[in-house]
């Protein structure tokens, strides 16, 4: 036992947030609070004071603000995240003498007893404590303890001074902490910029692009598809590998072992003659040309993002530079990757566990500062649960030290252990089960958990419908309804979502074969040529949605969610709210693609900051009506080959209006 530490008195446990025993930092975003809460006692009956203590990792002066009593010796307090990058808190506590005295003087000056040896007490406090003042309130301190002591002033007059607020202010200023307990472990937010809590993303293969058929699309030809991309409301522009491709093994169509010579190959298939992850695919231009389109993407508010694919093509310059970074066969050959009984000869994967590993690390975190040097401050990174965990971990904060704003989305749709450990180690957004998660029960189950465990302190999801490797059952049979219900519930289910274009908004739903969940003809392996035109694209619909997103913040998080009973189980209603209720949404999403539903929706008033007694209005943001509704039951019909969702504004009528003319 330390010494002193027999005389600290105060416990100090069960604080929360803490993951893992603080193990790992949890997340937030400029602005948002930090709600802490611990458990404080001591023995016996003496009052104890209770602060939150907050600051940036690299200052070391803490802040301190009180916690309040919440029942059962649990306290709450909060601080605002108001910078980017790693900050501190924890919970101090000690025995609070002079609060103990105050109130004990009290009582027995309500029952009469005598209280002239309790003020000499309260006068010792009162000039010890001057001791630890500044030169004016030492003076001040001095005298008080001095007239406690006087005989010469009434009772009275000495009992409304011991307990005056003037007096109470003045000792919680200078409070005898020599006693203090301080919570064992000093916990970490990692304070991100807002993009890292709502963004919309759009996927493209820039070589799809060209306006010309047959030829190889370029960032210039990316440039002219941003006001297309703008006109649906993304803000996030994720483009996969843009390095040269290799030419051993190369894969052709729809995965095919062998190719032809006008096969451009797989863009994670990465490196070849002309270089490895520091270099651009030639046919997609230069390093100015991509640069140009970062700069013209910032002018329509949309950021780009790529693609991080720690693998090697045969033909990348680490295979001869660096052989020991790879793991060598018996014959003497490199051992390409393989998912048994799938093999992936056009790819080579890293040993991690080579002995130059510290020479690898940092190889590996040179490519993403190169590339935060070209402007570069989001990564969505492929395959990160095949890569050890420690190094993630390392890298990540590495990275962020310098540049705290950059964002990392982990594309890693794996098990869920492993996809919470990537989480906590660092990743600023996760891939998640949303793809494969349909019925009213599933998207419950799911969404609870991701929005009301502990798991939503680390992980932010990032809801996709689709990915180049994802066509699921549910896009390949449910028609135009699905795509629109699946793209409504990602955009509000979510904060963060997004869509491989134009793949989603045209309604490509055809697998290569039965079973599948790869397309027929993907473009991972061949140059698409696009018809952006096309009368039945969603493309209008998308940026209404979007739109929706950008003005109602209630969108623009995820642990304001709550689900609300139906009557009929193919109708699911949730509702998102700010902190101030200022903003209140309520969405109902048909899940039958195929038939129109309707039912009773049974809803929480109090989780929409709704009157019961009042009547309220809610408007369909997505149809453009108003519907005025009263109490918790309500009835929706919801037909699939119209629209097949609600989106629905709250509108209360204020205090001062006689109709719904005007609302909040």
């Amino acid at each position: 036992m330390a010494h002193g530490q027999g005389r600290q008195r105060v416990v100090i446990e069960g604080v929360r947030p803490e993951i893992d025993g603080g193990r790992f930092p949890i997340k937030r975003t400029i602005g948002e609070d930090v709600i802490v809460e611990g458990d404080a006692f001591a023995d016996g009956h003496d009052v104890i004071t209770i602060l939150l203590r907050y600051r940036q990792e690299a200052i070391q002066k803490w802040t301190e603000v009180p916690m309040a009593f919440l029942g059962n010796d649990r306290w709450r307090s909060s601080f605002q995240a108001v910078e980017l990058g790693r900050w501190r808190y924890t919970i101090t506590a000690w025995v609070d003498r002079f609060a103990t005295w105050r109130r004990d003087l009290v009582k027995k000056i309500e029952s009469g007893q005598d209280i002239q040896l309790e003020l000499l007490i309260g006068a010792t406090l009162i000039e010890e404590a001057a001791e630890r003042g500044n030169a004016r309130d030492r003076q001040l301190l001095i005298k008080t303890g001095k007239d406690l002591r006087s005989k010469a002033i009434p009772d009275q007059e000495r009992i409304q001074m011991a307990v005056s607020a003037d007096i109470e202010t003045m000792m919680a200023k200078y409070p005898d902490r020599e006693h203090a307990s301080t919570y064992e472990r000093e916990l970490t937010v990692v304070v991100d910029r807002e993009k890292a809590r709502f963004s919309a993303w759009y996927e493209m293969f820039p070589r799809s692009w060209s306006l010309t058929a047959g030829r190889h699309g370029t960032f210039k030809d990316c440039e002219a598809s941003l006001p297309y991309i703008a006109s649906m409301g993304f803000d996030v522009l994720y483009i996969p590998p843009i390095h040269p491709i290799g030419e051993t093994h190369r894969k052709g169509k729809n995965n095919a072992l062998s190719s032809s010579p006008e096969d451009p190959g797989s863009p994670w298939a990465i490196g070849a003659q002309e270089g490895g992850h520091k270099a651009i695919h030639p046919e997609l231009g230069t390093v100015q040309d991509f640069r140009s389109l970062i700069e013209q993407a910032q002018r329509w508010g949309i950021e780009v993002a790529i693609d991080i694919a720690f693998q090697c093509s045969p033909d990348h310059p680490y295979v001869t530079e660096h052989r020991d970074w790879f793991r060598i066969r018996p014959d003497g050959t490199v051992q390409y990757a393989e998912n048994p009984p799938k093999i992936y000869q056009d790819i080579f994967p890293l040993n991690f566990e080579t002995d130059q590993w510290r020479e690898l690390w940092e190889e590996l975190k040179s490519v993403i500062v190169y590339w935060i040097g070209e402007g570069v401050r989001i990564f969505r990174v492929d395959n990160p649960h095949t890569k050890p965990f420690a190094f993630w971990e390392w890298l990540i904060r590495d990275v962020k030290q310098t540049h705290p704003e950059v964002i990392f989305l982990a594309e890693a749709f794996t098990r869920p252990k492993v996809m919470a450990r990537l989480a906590k180690l660092g990743f600023s957004q996760s891939y998640n089960y949303f793809p494969w998660r349909n019925t009213k029960s599933e998207l419950v189950q799911y969404f609870t958990e991701l929005t009301r465990s502990e798991l939503r302190e680390c992980l932010r999801p990032n809801l996709w419908p689709n990915t180049p490797d994802i066509l699921t059952e549910h896009l390949q049979h449910g028609g135009r309804p699905t795509f629109m219900a699946r793209l409504v519930l990602a955009a509000t289910l979510g904060a963060n979502y997004g869509i491989y274009g134009p793949a989603f908004e045209l309604g490509e739903h055809v697998p290569r074969e039965p079973g599948s969940e790869e397309y027929m003809n993907s473009e991972k392996y061949e140059i698409k040529q696009w018809n952006l035109e096309n009368q039945g694209s969603l493309r209008e619909f998308i940026g209404i949605v979007n739109s929706i997103r950008r003005e109602n913040p209630a969108l623009q998080n995820d642990w304001s969610l709550r689900f609300h009973q139906t009557s009929n189980d193919q109708l699911i209603c949730y509702s998102k709210r700010t902190k101030d209720n200022a903003n209140v949404i309520l969405i109902v999403v048909n899940l039958s693609p195929h038939h129109v539903h309707s039912g009773l929706l049974e809803l929480d008033l109090e989780s929409l900051a709704v009157d019961p007694k009042a009547p309220f209005q809610v408007q369909d943001l997505l149809a453009h009506t108003y519907f005025l509704w009263e109490g918790p039951r309500n009835y929706v019909e919801i037909d699939p080959q119209s629209v097949p969702a609600h989106i629905f504004r709250i509108r209360r009528r204020t205090h001062t209006e006689r109709d719904f003319d005007y609302y909040l």
